[in-house]
């Protein structure tokens, strides 16, 4: 009968070990790095999205009204001649002129004389009246007469206020043709333009599938593209019924706030049309959604650092996030990077 020899039992277990040691290596190894967030729940906006040149709600070109030599006043704010830029009040003199061969035709010290005379009449026609000293057809012509005087004064004072260029609305010097004070201009000689845009509009043209989605005093955002960190709060305040057969398209205008004039008339700015909105839902990104034969699926981290493909419902959208109403819950663990090559119960490692 052979020997048989045996081998030592510590010799055993750390063969054991070393090839269980091994495996796990291995098995490490192969969990597949990706990066996670935990879902909370969120607001998310959905849009509709167009661009357009913002213009001034109010913007006037002052033309001289009548013949007269040019005068550039002072800014009282500034104490010094009006310029671009500066801002002027509803009402405020800019330019004045001076004509004094007008000036003497209107005769404004005699208009105003007459009126006088004609008021001084007319009380004493009313008390001799009273005492039955005149007839009433006689009063009645005086009352005629200090009428008369009246429309003749506020007429020369009209005719006389055409001399001076003023404000119809408060808002700001965009454009001040340069004249020589003294020099002579003609009636209807452009002297400045006036914009008020603190608050702005943009006209709008969307395709004709967006008509069911836009409703009036719905709330805008307006970004331009050299302010990126400035977003504007608009509504929408019209929105035309017809389509263009051309273009099928139909058009809108949208109001915009602008109180501190941070935009300007010209600029050419991004809407974004909120059309649905929900203030505390499941939002996740849109990059990160895989399509397959059972729909729309993502994964999170499972049991034993596990990849969980879930199938999802999406709600509403916008250019980067979803909002998932069915197949997530808050404070689950989404893969939102080295999804890719995942497998459902694929061995992941968090690299956050």
């Amino acid at each position: 009968m052979k020997n048989i020899k045996f081998l030592p039992l510590f010799l055993i277990i750390a063969a054991f070990a070393s090839c269980n040691q091994q495996g796990q290596s291995e098995s490490s190894d192969l969990a597949v790095p990706v990066s996670v967030e935990d879902i909370k729940l969120q607001g998310i906006k959905q849009f509709v999205s167009t661009t357009g040149t913002v213009k001034a709600t109010s913007e006037i070109v002052l033309n001289s009204e009548m013949m007269g030599n040019y005068y550039l006043l002072n800014n009282p704010a500034t104490g010094r001649p009006f310029k671009l830029g500066d801002r002027v009040n509803k009402g405020q003199t800019i330019v004045k002129l001076e004509n004094e061969e007008y000036e003497n035709n209107l005769a404004v010290d005699a208009v105003k004389l007459n009126l006088e005379i004609s008021e001084q009449e007319f009380e004493k026609q009313q008390s001799l009246y009273e005492k039955g000293g005149v007839t009433l057809r006689e009063l009645r012509n005086s009352e005629v007469s200090v009428t008369n005087a009246q429309y003749n004064y506020e007429n020369v004072r009209i005719q006389l206020d055409k001399m001076s260029v003023k404000a119809p609305f408060s808002g700001v010097i965009v454009e001040l043709p340069y004249y020589t004070n003294g020099t002579r201009l003609a009636s209807g000689s452009p002297v400045a333009t006036l914009m008020s845009y603190n608050n702005m509009y943009l006209n709008i043209n969307l395709p004709e599938k967006n008509m069911s989605e836009l409703k009036l005093g719905q709330e805008v955002l307006v970004t331009n593209y050299t302010l990126p960190e400035d977003t504007l709060i608009g509504k929408v305040t019209e929105i035309s019924p017809a389509i263009s057969t051309e273009t099928r398209t139909f058009s809108g205008k949208i109001e915009i706030s602008n109180p501190d004039l941070k935009f300007r008339p010209g600029m050419f700015a991004k809407a974004d049309i909120i059309t649905d909105q929900k203030d505390s839902t499941v939002v996740i990104p849109k990059d990160i959604i895989m399509t397959g034969g059972r729909g729309k699926y993502v994964f999170v981290v499972g049991r034993n650092s596990a990849a969980d493909d879930r199938v999802i419902t999406t709600g509403i959208e916008n250019q980067d996030y979803v909002e998932v109403t069915e197949g997530l819950q808050a404070n689950e663990r989404l893969i939102i990077r080295g999804f890719e090559t995942l497998r459902d119960d694929s061995k992941v490692k968090i690299i956050r």
